[in-house]
């Protein structure tokens, strides 16, 4: 279905669609988990393909606490920890609490961080200004909206989960101005990506994925049968893939709104990356600080 041409409450609730399972599970050959590496609670991962490796942001603890130590590891293709910490908050020249989502934008890391976003340069990884999100309590979903601009979400939760009211999707400038799209009850927003003039977001708590013009107006919205999305990507073949906690399994929805699954039987699949050279997801896997690299077909 074209997106653009669909209602502007474009519900699927239980989905009518075929749920075809094509499962590869995460112990297969074809996939490398990386476990006992050092990773402490990784919640999403990037691709850097200037340097062909993987970025892995972990938050060392609880996702709400400003306490300094969070880090981005690199992990090169084949698996191998290259460095731990190579971003390190307990370092003096670092300050990185909670890092969450990734998007890397002309030679910039951006890293979304409980109440803004921090800015590093590459290949160095020198620390730019912070570009603080005025009310924000749990910075999240982050992605390139543009050529100057990033798409941003605010889950809006507060210490023990809890409602924090505010739920809201963010553009950012490079040059630090934001922009509130949207805001109000969202099911708290997870993952975000650009399509095209449009924006595709999916939702931790109601399990919905928003398909928004690029003023944040909703065009459709899919309710799936399981909640707790996260990561979200959309391919050139067309499909869109996101995680679910709930289902413990990473889905590819089609444009017609069919539904395959990836692959399955994994605890707390966060924030994905992919690899565009190899076809390849990269699946932190949040509560057991591991990370999954999956081929694709």
């Amino acid at each position: 279905m074209n997106i653009k041409s669909a209602p502007h409450q474009f519900l699927l609730s239980g989905l009518l669609l075929a749920l075809t399972s094509f499962s590869v599970w995460a112990g297969t050959a074809e996939s490398i988990l990386i476990k006992d590496a050092g990773f402490a609670t990784p919640e999403s991962m990037e691709y850097y393909a200037d340097e062909d490796v993987y970025l892995v942001a972990n938050i060392n603890g609880s996702p709400f606490a400003k306490d300094d130590n969070g880090f981005i590891s690199k992990v090169t293709p084949d698996g191998q920890v290259s460095e731990l910490k190579w971003l390190d908050g307990e370092s003096e020249k670092t300050a990185l609490n909670a890092p969450k989502g990734m998007a890397i934008l002309n030679h910039r890391l951006y890293i979304a961080d409980i109440d803004r976003i921090r800015v590093f340069s590459l290949p160095d990884g020198q620390q730019l200004k912070d570009i603080p999100v005025a009310g924000s309590t749990f910075m999240n979903g982050l992605s390139v909206a543009g050529e100057n601009s990033l798409y941003a979400t605010d889950s809006g939760m507060a210490p023990g989960f809890k409602p924090s009211g505010t739920d809201a999707l963010y553009r950012i400038a490079t040059d630090g101005q934001v922009q509130k799209l949207r805001s109000g009850s969202l099911g708290h927003p997870n993952g975000v990506i650009a399509d095209g003039e449009n924006i595709i977001m999916v939702t931790l708590g109601s399990g919905q994925i928003y398909f928004l013009d690029g003023q944040g107006d909703s065009q459709a919205l899919m309710t799936l049968p399981y909640n707790r999305l996260d990561g979200l990507l959309k391919l050139d073949d067309g499909r869109i893939i996101t995680s679910s906690w709930a289902a413990k399994s990473i889905y590819a929805i089609h444009e017609n709104y069919t539904i395959d699954t990836i692959t399955d039987g994994l605890e707390s699949p966060a924030d994905l990356g992919y690899d565009s050279k190899r076809n390849r997801l990269l699946i932190p896997l949040f509560l057991k600080d591991e990370i999954l690299i999956h081929p694709l077909n």
